[in-house]
């Protein structure tokens, strides 16, 4: 009874519009008076905050957001635009794979999928637009690549998966990089089929020499530095991701002063990261307090048993579970999908004998698919305010991208090793 109280409690709070940090506490809290009464209440209250804060991998949240904003702030996006428009040079649809490999190169530095959205949409959106590009194939890849940075490293959300798991942050931030570069080949070959069965949406680009090739690249140093300082010395065991994180926020400072990014902006970078540093402390405090609760009323442990003792196929619940986070990506924000889904998913996955790592990346790829699909899109509601192009026209634009990535999350599903084979190559 105790049990339905709370979930109860939970989703009725979601209906009427409660944040999500707070519907999870009130149920949480809820709940676990019901399960305990007012001493098991009062003693967990009491001591999460602070030991979940505490943990020492929960400083790379603040500072790799921290990282993020100071690469905002120093506009280092336009100089990767500009690398890639300058490579792609006349290949069909050549500003488009630009985007996508500048949607990469910007999710390997920064971890923000709306940053990245906000970013390209101001570098790319109107140099395809004033090319003669359609609206729709400029604003879809526009839309997809800025969900790179949930994948690639740095990810905030990766980070926030590991922490409320209990997983190797390091171990999950590696496992993103061979299905992110899966994912732009993915993006990359579905504008070439929008161009090739629409070559008018897409004229010509600009044509360049090798030796203009060659000297574009010596704008690269800052994003190959920054890299090395965070997904380098992570896979090599050189660092640990929080100091990995220090290591790139310092870096993205210097690339701000080097680059004289005014005083105004840096201080708007730091505010910026505190307000979204205390938010994600907040909701990932509240997941824990109900967190305790499912562990104490025994729904997680029920749900397990009940799922292993039915006799469907591990393969049945996976595919049953992907189309679940598809579902609720239309509906939910990727943090509020991941805090609600975690505690009971996990469990089940390590109890079916799947490597939980590999379906936490499966579940991140998922979840990109929400960021581009109606009625609750970020990144295209981000793309429609920055540009003034109606929300309709960016989802359209989007449809393309989402079908593709069912394919790439099919093949991510089929070949386990494809995930798994940097992560367990660390040093």
């Amino acid at each position: 009874m105790a049990a339905l109280t709370g979930i109860f409690l939970l989703f009725a709070l979601m209906i009427v519009g409660a944040p999500i940090a707070i519907a999870l506490l009130v149920s949480g809290g809820g709940g676990l008076y019901l399960v305990g009464g007012s001493q098991l209440l009062v003693g967990i209250i009491s001591t999460t905050p602070m030991g979940s804060v505490q943990n020492y991998e929960f400083a790379t949240v603040p500072m790799f957001i921290l990282m993020a904003n100071f690469i905002i702030a120093s506009g280092v996006g336009d100089d990767m635009f500009r690398v890639a428009k300058v490579w792609m040079g006349r290949v069909p649809g050549g500003l488009a794979h630009a985007t996508a490999l500048t949607g990469a190169a910007f999710g390997a530095i920064s971890g923000s999928s709306t940053a990245a959205a906000a970013t390209l949409s101001a570098t790319s959106i109107p140099g395809m637009l004033r090319q003669g590009y359609d609206v729709h194939l400029a604003t879809g890849v526009v839309a997809i690549s800025g969900t790179l940075a949930m994948l690639i490293p740095p990810s905030v959300a990766m980070i926030i998966y590991a922490l409320l798991a209990e997983m190797s942050v390091g171990k999950m931030l590696i496992a993103g990089v061979v299905p992110g570069i899966i994912v732009v080949l993915t993006i990359i070959a579905t504008v070439s089929f929008l161009v090739w069965r629409n070559p008018e949406h897409a004229p010509s680009g600009e044509s360049y020499s090798i030796l203009e090739k060659i000297k574009v690249l010596r704008s690269t140093w800052s994003f190959i530095v920054l890299f090395a300082m965070v997904t380098g010395v992570i896979y090599t065991g050189v660092a640990t991701p929080t100091e990995a994180s220090a290591f790139g926020s310092f870096g993205a400072l210097i690339l701000a002063l080097v680059r004289k990014t005014p005083p105004k902006k840096l201080l708007q970078a730091f505010r910026h990261t505190v307000i979204a540093s205390c938010m994600i402390g907040f909701i990932v405090v509240s997941a824990l307090i109900f967190g305790y609760f499912l562990t104490m009323s025994q729904v997680t442990q029920g749900i397990i048993n009940a799922v292993v003792g039915s006799g469907i196929s591990p393969w049945s619940v996976i595919i049953f579970l992907v189309v679940m986070y598809i579902v609720l990506g239309f509906f939910m924000d990727i943090i509020a999908i991941l805090i609600l889904t975690i505690p009971l998913v996990h469990p089940l996955i390590v109890q079916l004998g799947f490597d939980p790592v590999w379906f936490a990346v499966i579940t991140i790829v998922v979840c990109e698919m929400g960021m581009v699909t109606p009625p609750l899109g970020m990144n295209v509601f981000v793309i429609s305010k920055a540009t003034g192009i109606p929300v309709g026209t960016v989802f359209r634009g989007s449809f393309p991208h989402v079908i593709a990535h069912l394919i790439a999350v099919a093949i991510l599903l089929a070949f386990p090793g494809l995930v798994m084979w940097l992560p367990n190559t660390m040093g």
